[in-house]
Parts: structure tokens; sequence; C-alpha cells
């Protein structure tokens, strides 16, 4: 009789050669980066995509690299399964085409060197202690956060860190604004507003709107240069704060409280902290909006991947207690706080799910309105 372990179905031997995909992981991303970044990938896609390929001699005197160096990168790229080799020249494949051509995967792949890959060695030492200790390798920080504020990372650092953070929100926003602006609003409170992205997309999508952005100093010292630059300083501006501080109350008498990609970068408790605050500073009128990349909310594999890798972003280099969560993690936070999903749209940007949200008490109140009027 055979012994059954594991709770796949997948055969031994696919299961070894996975595993070694595994164990010689970071090995190889760094091959396919060389095979981008030296332009090798690119040579493929411009001369050698007619089916016939390119050999090893031609590549290395194209991009005056080594023949030995175009070599070994080239047959990793073999297992990589971004070329292929047939009658000793090379052929670019479809997904050697995406490293080079996908704007996703470029955006994933510089954040993963760049932000995440020399602090990764110490991601044991952050699952033990609570702490972002990969973070060590760039300066010293009780989270990545203060850094960023205060622009003291490496100039790639920072460059690949934006463009990741961005490239996400910026394909969301677009389809959000007419959601949140469907009722009118006129006063927006943009908590964790960062460098103002959201703040002006707001100003642009509505000639009167004002908002006013939450977040910590040298944030919105980048935020107002930004909103000035767009001609939209009179409709922006900001409120210096420490968000984990649970004693600072949130401002009042906003019809918008907005949070995207905000929440993910905090502990459990510290969201419940967070969205407290956010009730006490709801009138009966207010909607409290949450964007986020819920990790069970994704269409695609490749989404769900990414996102349980982002949250070792977090363990290890952020803050090393927050994630990208799930969204039974999220729903309990909110009705623990007394809040609930007044609406939820999803498939937006790239695996969004927006929450609209309000108090308890006001679902209450509609619920024995609409019986008294029966």
């Amino acid at each position: 009789m055979k012994k059954k372990f594991g709770a796949d179905s997948k055969s031994v031997l696919q299961a070894k050669f996975d595993a070694q995909k595994i164990a010689f992981g970071p090995v190889m991303f760094q091959a396919a980066k060389a095979l981008r970044d030296l332009g090798i990938l690119e040579l493929l896609r411009k001369k050698g995509n007619d089916g016939i390929g390119i050999g090893i001699e031609a590549i290395a005197k194209e991009l005056n690299l080594s023949v030995y160096g175009v070599k070994v990168l080239l047959e990793a790229g073999i297992s990589l399964e971004v070329v292929i080799l047939k009658d000793k020249k090379f052929i670019l494949t479809k997904t050697g085409y995406f490293i080079i051509s996908d704007e996703l995967t470029r955006v994933n792949m510089d954040f993963v060197n760049d932000v995440n890959y020399q602090g990764m060695f110490h991601l044991q030492d952050a699952i033990k202690t609570g702490k972002p200790r990969g973070l060590q390798v760039f300066g010293e920080w009780e989270t990545i956060y203060e850094a960023l504020a205060n622009a003291e990372l490496p100039e790639k650092v920072l460059e690949s860190w934006f463009r990741f953070d961005h490239f996400y929100s910026d394909i969301a926003f677009p389809q959000v604004l007419p959601l949140i602006f469907k009722n009118g609003s006129d006063r927006i409170l943009d908590i964790g507003g960062n460098t103002g992205k959201f703040a002006i997309k707001c100003a642009e999508f509505s000639k009167k709107v004002k908002v006013t952005i939450l977040d910590l100093p040298g944030n919105l010292k980048v935020a107002k240069k930004n909103a000035e630059e767009k001609g939209f300083a009179d409709r922006i501006s900001g409120i210096p704060c420490n968000l984990l501080d649970p004693s600072v109350a949130f401002p009042k008498n906003y019809k918008i409280i907005w949070m995207s990609q905000f929440l993910d970068c905090f502990s459990q408790q510290e969201i419940s902290h967070l969205l407290k605050r956010a009730y006490n500073a709801m009138n009966t009128d207010s909607e409290l909006y949450i964007l986020e990349p819920y990790w069970n909310n994704q269409r695609f594999e490749a989404s769900t991947y990414s996102l349980h890798a982002t949250s070792l972003y977090f363990t290890c280099m952020a803050n090393g207690h927050s994630q990208m969560y799930h969204t039974d993690d999220m729903k309990k936070l909110l009705e623990k706080t007394k809040l609930y999903v007044d609406q939820e749209y999803t498939d937006i940007g790239v695996g969004h799910t927006l929450y609209r949200c309000k108090k308890q008490s006001e679902r209450k109140a509609s619920k024995a309105l609409a019986a008294h009027k029966n």
C-alpha cells in the first residue's frame, strides 16, 4: 500500500520539483532580473522573436557581454521558462515577454529587489520579535513609514516603494471617484493621505470639493507641494497627526472619511483604534470608505500570491505586525467598532474592494423608521 502524505493531489515528482524552485528561488529571481536589466530579454524580443531566435555569441557581441555570462543566464532562463532553446538559439517565451513588458510585473520585481531583498534575510527574526528587523539594512527606524515620511531611504528604494504603492491606487481611483461622489460631497477627510495622490484626484474630479489630509508632517509637506503644483493649494489642506496615537481625535464634520490602502499598514489592534476614532468623528450622515486589496477577494491566483508575499514585506520591512487582510478580519473589526458595511464594491483596479461603512446606530434607526411607516 502506497504511503499517503500531503493535503494535495500533486504528484511526488512535481512536488519535489516545486520544492527545488523554492530552494533556489532567490538565486533564480536575480537571474531573471539580470536577463531583464542587461537587455538580453529585450534583444530577444526585438530581433529574435521570429521563431528562429539568436545564438549566445551574437547576443554577447550585441550587448558587449561575455559569452560565459550570457550563457549561464540564458540557461537559467530555460528553467525559469522565460526563454526556450531551439536549434542552439534562444527564443523569448510569453513569460519572458511579461518580465520586460508588463508594468505590474516590473513594479513588483523592482519592489522586491530594491525594498525587500536584502532585508528578507531577517524574516525569521521579525517573526519572533514582532519587529521589522529587515529594515536595519537601510537604517535604524521603528517602522518604514518614519523613513518614508522624511525621505531618508536610498533614492532607488524610495522610487520603487512609491511606484509599487501608487501603481495599485492609481488604477483604482478612477473607478471609485464616481462612487464616493454619487451622493455629493464637498468635504472629505483623507486619513493617511500620503503624498496627496487621492486628494488631487478628488480636486480634479469635483470643482467644489475640499480635502483635508491627516498624516505625518513629512508626508504633508510633500502633499502640499504636489497640491500647489497642480493648482489646488486652496482646496487641499493637511493636519499633522500621529495616526498611531489613540488619544488624538480625528476632526469632525466631514461627509466622507477616506482610507485607501491604509489599514493594511497596521495591526488588528491598531485598526480597532483607528476605526473607533473614525466612528467618533462621524456624523449621522457620514460615510467611511475603505479601499483595500483583500487576499481572499481576488479573481486570479497571481493576485493572491502577490498579496501573501506583500504581507511578508509588512512583517519584515514595514512594521512587523500588519498584513494584507482577509475580508473576515476587516468585517469583524468593523463590527467590533459598531460600524457595518452598507455597500461593497469588488473587482476595482487590481483586485481592490471598496467598503462604504456607516454607523450601526443609523442602520437601526433607518429600520425603525421603515417599520413605523409600514
